[in-house]
């Protein structure tokens, strides 16, 4: 055997084990509503901040939570690499609020794709339980162009009012994920749940699912705060808004955007970042 067959069978190797466990960038944001309300943090002051932000971390799939038609709209423009999968939480086509999924186009492609709500009724639009909104799901199954890895991406927002909403919503998106990932592919669920990580539905998440900021032990000691109300003058303490992985995806690195401009925030929430490994 040449001595050099060797090397090309372990540099074939290495390079093979690389291509099949890159990781994949995942943002979760909750951009707040367009409310005129907001005065200076409007919509209309902070937009172009906003998709500057998620610029920045280069995401190759990312969900939003809260987003209006017409902010998506202005989002479809400043990301047009990108495709965007979802529908309004209030009639299922255009009306509401959107949890909608950002998918690079260039680097995935969609193979199925839909929605479900948090509720007794799940097939339509509907409040659950003791909600005080209609509350949704977005799912997508995806196929990365590059190593033909498949996987699922669900983006949520469960009630901000609703204690057992809260509690039946975590137990639905386990059924549902159950339902769907036949195959048992990789998952990763992002969204904003309103309740903390001590908190029921969180513990009943994880009964399957690995919270992304545990998984990278370098964040032990990071402030937890992802809400912050626009307020900048007090501490951000509460955690809220999560990026979950399980079947086999496992995030290796996260981080939570806290920059201000101007004494500012670009929303009331930050923007959460992990780097996922399928």
């Amino acid at each position: 055997m040449s001595p050099l067959k060797p090397i090309l069978i372990a540099l074939l190797t290495l390079a093979s084990l690389t291509l099949f466990s890159q990781s994949l960038t995942i943002l979760t944001y909750n951009i707040r509503y367009d409310n005129d309300g907001d005065g200076i943090n409007a919509w209309s002051e902070r937009k172009a901040w906003v998709c500057e932000q998620i610029h920045k971390a280069s995401p190759g799939i990312f969900g939003i939570q809260e987003g209006l038609r017409q902010q998506l709209e202005f989002m479809d423009a400043a990301f047009q690499g990108y495709a965007r999968i979802g529908v309004g939480r209030e009639d299922g086509r255009t009306k509401g609020e959107f949890c909608a999924i950002y998918y690079n186009r260039n680097h995935f492609r969609l193979l199925r794709s839909g929605a479900f709500w948090l509720s007794e009724t799940p097939r339509k639009p509907s409040k659950g339980w003791d909600a005080a909104c209609e509350r949704i799901c977005t799912w997508g199954l995806f196929k990365d162009i590059a190593t033909g890895n498949k996987f699922w991406v669900l983006n949520t927002h469960f009630d901000h009012v609703g204690i057992t909403a809260r509690k039946n919503s975590a137990l639905m998106i386990i059924d549902q994920v159950k339902k769907m990932n036949k195959a048992e592919l990789p998952v990763i669920l992002m969204g904003d749940l309103n309740c903390e990580n001590q908190s029921e539905p969180v513990r009943i998440l994880t009964t399957i699912f690995q919270d992304s900021k545990t998984a990278d032990q370098r964040m032990s000691m990071d402030p937890d705060g992802t809400f912050n109300g626009f307020r900048t003058d007090q501490p951000v303490t509460e955690r809220i808004d999560y990026i979950f992985t399980a079947y086999g995806a496992k995030a290796v690195n996260y981080r939570v955007g806290r920059e201000t401009r101007d004494g500012r925030y670009a929303s009331d929430h930050f923007p959460v970042v992990a780097s996922v490994n399928l």
